[in-house]
């Protein structure tokens, strides 16, 4: 097995990875095509890729100048424990020398505290309206 991890959107199945997520319980309710767009829009991706397959994805969002947040960190379950998301972050954090990168994580905290993230003492957050009711994801629907 070779895995290869690129910048690149090229030839993704994106309802694939959708389905692939949501087995792995790490849907969080985009449409495949809002998904898609959510990538990007990003700043800067990262993809793991089996052959064709798509294997793992991460992406950034970065002011470009002191601050970036990396999001949607993500192996598929027989490919974890590989050091394939230790790869990609690594990409990832290589675009943006010298910014603060921060993350929120539910159950990952032993991956990034082994990449030398630490602890925050607080993060907050809010939706606004209803979570994923906006025209990015009507657009995606209709």
């Amino acid at each position: 097995m070779t895995i290869r991890i690129d910048a690149s959107l090229d030839g993704i199945d994106w309802a694939r990875a959708k389905a692939d997520l949501a087995a792995d319980r790490f849907d969080n309710g985009r449409s495949p095509d809002a998904l898609r767009r959510s990538f990007e829009r990003s700043q800067h991706v990262a993809i793991a890729r089996d052959g064709e397959r798509v294997v793992g994805m991460a992406r950034l969002l970065t002011d470009g100048v002191c601050n970036a947040y990396l999001l949607d960190v993500w192996t598929a379950s027989p490919y974890r424990r590989r050091g394939i998301a230790s790869a990609m972050i690594g990409l990832l954090l290589e675009a943006v020398p010298g910014q603060h990168v921060g993350l929120q994580t539910d159950n990952a905290q032993a991956l990034y505290e082994s990449l030398a993230f630490r602890p925050e003492p607080e993060f907050w957050s809010r939706v606004s309206g209803r979570w994923l009711e906006n025209a990015a994801n009507e657009e995606s629907i209709g």
